[in-house]
């Protein structure tokens, strides 16, 4: 009988909170984040990713929007703003990209948006709109070993008001950034700051301040 076809795979690039791998977890396996407030039903397949790695990209992080899960503005990622956003790849199949991506859209994992999503990968050249939502475009930003690197970002970022992440949330991010590059607080402060959106509210001592604060 011959071998049944390898599952398609692509890199899942995060640059928010789910630079944190017990966070991005949540979206895989099910589970809810620390500080968050909303309970993610995971992946149809809760495998672990097969490996991860860290990386940087051309572009801007911007918070935006209004965060169910964290309160305050949500992070996207502008890769028309000069700058760079930290971020991290985690190799997933095809399947978990799509259930991942219809969860931060509050759809239903293997429902009809997921599987239009899964329909759609590994063969996105540039970017692909889903539809309407807050991270309804997937952007591939490169390749690595001949497997897409793909992020999910807001297409119109231009329409959304700028604003102010809370505290849960860049204590969360900042996790993430210890943990996948190694941040020590002071750059992690600095970096926050300078966001869109956390700029004019979070001076680069106010965030140093509150990712030292224990939840």
């Amino acid at each position: 009988m011959p071998a049944a076809p390898a599952v398609p795979r692509v890199w899942y690039v995060a640059y928010g909170s789910n630079l944190g791998a017990d966070r991005f977890r949540c979206y895989v396996a099910g589970g809810r984040p620390r500080e968050g407030a909303r309970t993610y039903p995971g992946c149809r397949d809760r495998s672990e990713p097969e490996g991860s790695f860290s990386l940087e990209l051309p572009g801007a992080l911007v918070f935006a929007g209004e965060s169910g899960v964290w309160g305050g503005g949500m992070a996207f990622f502008d890769p028309h703003r000069a700058g760079a956003v930290a971020c991290r790849a985690y190799l997933v199949t095809a399947e978990q990209f799509a259930d991942v991506t219809a969860q931060e859209m509050r759809q239903e994992p293997g429902g009809e948006l997921a599987q239009a999503i899964g329909a759609a990968l590994p063969g996105i050249e540039e970017l692909h709109r889903l539809g309407a939502g807050r991270y309804e475009t997937v952007i591939r930003v490169d390749t690595r070993d001949e497997i897409p690197l793909l992020t999910i970002t807001n297409g119109d970022l231009g329409d959304l008001e700028p604003a102010a992440p809370s505290a849960p949330y860049l204590r969360s991010i900042a996790a993430g950034l210890r943990e996948s590059h190694g941040w020590d607080d002071a750059r992690i402060a600095s970096y926050l700051a300078l966001a869109v959106g956390a700029d004019v509210v979070w001076p680069t001592a106010s965030v140093l301040e509150a990712i030292q604060q224990s939840s």
